[in-house]
């Protein structure tokens, strides 16, 4: 735990949370002169990649593009090995930002905060950590992120089992050696697709146990030699132009026509590009694939063509192929050989939905139909409590003592993702009721602290004490989120958008769909209005 004799015990700003967003508002507000402390449950920078250091772990956004845009140097003199970036390398890039920028001396590392309460009189908040400290701030800021609070599933017996048990999020840092093995690996989401495979070049015997199967897409990852890191280094400018007024906050646009004013050749000829360029883009090849089941039927169609050609069984295929939900409804994968893996002697595929989980025992899985998996580790790439899950594990009372889960206990209440009523002075950056997890991250990131900062400069040159959402603004917008998302086809997928892995969670679409560049679109005219939506609270 860092030694806090030496920092002050009243801030004008608390952050909660050392990942992308939390760095750069840490830098940014203590920029502007604001007295800052950062706190962060684990012992060094990096958030999510943090944590998750599992084998294959790699974004699914170009490296060139998940990467701060605020400094121009900072841009110039990182250069990315490959396309994608491994969890290793952006944790590289992370303690060269926090390096450069002098970040750590604001941090307390290994140290959670467990409490943020509002004085109603001053309005300022009381923050408390597991580390016995307190200290009071005219701003709370949570930099949590999305991805970072780990689910088990509720299995009978879970405790019970005699071997090595691991989750994908919370993955030990001097890493696993699984040679010589027999693995069992539950889940087949993101973490499960990429680690599987280096998985299974270590076990002596894998199975998988899948709930159910996703969509894919390998990364056509390589490479980047100078040359393409000067051209990329040239290009910045545009690039970021370009991502900042996109869907997704990256540089790729859809094509020009929707699906069916394409011909035959031509929808093939775009699809086989995305397909070229990897990952999570191909649910934007088209303007209409995720609004339109028809045209999202003929990129499920090429897509599971490409992958029925990389499996050799085509029983395993009828099993990885999915048919539950319309491609790109959840958050389609970046992988590197996951369908080929299933290929190897060596590992077994078993699909949950015919024959699930009964039990764990000391000797490994029980299924219902009576099979005993017998293993000597467990890997659960289960996923997270997402959007809210990070928050829901502090205690944040805002006016009248009332809890912020009580406050979104039927889902998130925000307006613009930003604020909510009753909590004045208190944000939620890069969360649920913004892009965030559908968009490209970092710039999710500057574009929330961008905001913030010109918020609070605001606020200041004023005379304002504080800023708090409107009960009317924040019911319009998270009537708006809905009415984004039911226009699309994402309601129809059981995803962790939805909550819908959380047994109990409220069904309810958590980020803001309408597309990065619009979303900052809005926020822009609230700033230019004078933060119409909020009440601006003088002094």
């Amino acid at each position: 735990m860092s030694d806090t004799s030496t920092f002050p015990r009243s801030v004008d700003v608390v952050v909660v949370g050392a990942g992308v967003t939390g760095l750069y508002a840490v830098h940014k507000l203590r920029g502007m002169g604001y007295s800052v402390r950062g706190f962060e449950r684990g012992a060094d920078v990096g958030g999510v990649w943090y944590w998750n250091r599992y084998p294959g772990a790699r974004c699914d956004v170009e490296s060139v593009d998940y990467s701060y845009s605020f400094d121009d140097d900072l841009q110039q003199e990182w250069d990315w090995s490959e396309k994608y970036a491994t969890q290793p390398e952006i944790m590289r890039y992370l303690h060269h930002v926090a390096d450069r920028f002098d970040i750590r001396r604001d941090y307390t590392f290994s140290t959670s905060v467990t409490s943020a309460e509002l004085d109603e009189e001053t309005l300022r908040w009381t923050v408390r950590t597991d580390g016995g400290e307190v200290l009071s701030a005219r701003f709370c800021v949570f930099a949590v992120g999305c991805l970072s609070s780990t689910h088990l599933p509720e299995v009978a017996g879970i405790g019970d089992f005699a071997g090595a048990t691991y989750h994908t999020g919370e993955w030990p840092h001097e890493g696993v050696d699984f040679t010589g093995l027999r693995v069992g690996v539950i889940g087949t989401g993101s973490s499960g697709i990429q680690s599987i495979p280096l998985i299974a070049e270590q076990a002596a015997q894998l199975t998988v146990l899948q709930r159910s199967p996703n969509y894919s897409i390998p990364a056509g990852n390589k490479p980047l030699d100078e040359e393409a890191r000067r051209e990329q280094k040239a290009g910045y400018a545009e690039r970021r132009r370009l991502s900042r007024l996109s869907g997704g906050g990256s540089p790729h646009m859809a094509h020009p026509k929707k699906t069916f004013e394409a011909s035959e050749e031509e929808r093939r000829a775009a699809f086989e590009r995305r397909w070229e360029l990897g990952g999570v883009l191909y649910s934007k090849t088209f303007p209409d694939q995720t609004t339109d089941l028809a045209a999202n039927g003929v990129a499920r169609a090429f897509w599971e063509e490409k992958v029925r050609a990389r499996i050799e069984d085509p029983a395993v295929a009828d099993l990885l192929v999915p048919t539950d939900h319309p491609i790109g409804t959840k958050r389609i994968v970046t992988d590197s050989d996951y369908f080929e893996t299933y290929n190897r002697e060596n590992v077994r595929l078993v699909s949950l939905r015919g024959n699930p989980i009964e039990r764990i025992d000391e000797r490994g899985i029980v299924l219902a139909d009576g099979e005993h998996v017998e293993l000597d580790a467990i890997v659960f790439a289960t996923g997270f409590d997402a959007m809210t899950g990070a928050v829901d594990r502090i205690e944040v009372r805002g006016r009248g003592g009332r809890l912020l889960t009580d406050a979104w206990s039927a889902g998130p209440r925000t307006y613009l993702g930003l604020g909510t009523d009753g909590f004045p002075n208190f944000f939620s950056l890069a969360g649920a009721g913004s892009p965030s997890v559908l968009a490209n991250v970092i710039l999710c990131a500057e574009q929330h602290v961008d905001w913030l900062a010109d918020c609070l400069r605001h606020l200041d040159e004023h005379g304002y004490t504080a800023i708090e959402a409107t009960e009317e603004s924040v019911a319009d917008w998270v009537a708006e989120c809905r009415r984004k998302a039911e226009a699309t086809l994402m309601m129809s997928a059981d995803s962790w958008y939805l909550g819908a892995n959380i047994p109990g969670k409220p069904r309810v679409f958590m980020p803001y769909v309408g597309g990065f560049g619009a979303y900052g679109q809005i926020i822009k005219e609230v700033a230019d209005s004078g933060y119409k939506g909020f009440g601006l609270i003088a002094g």
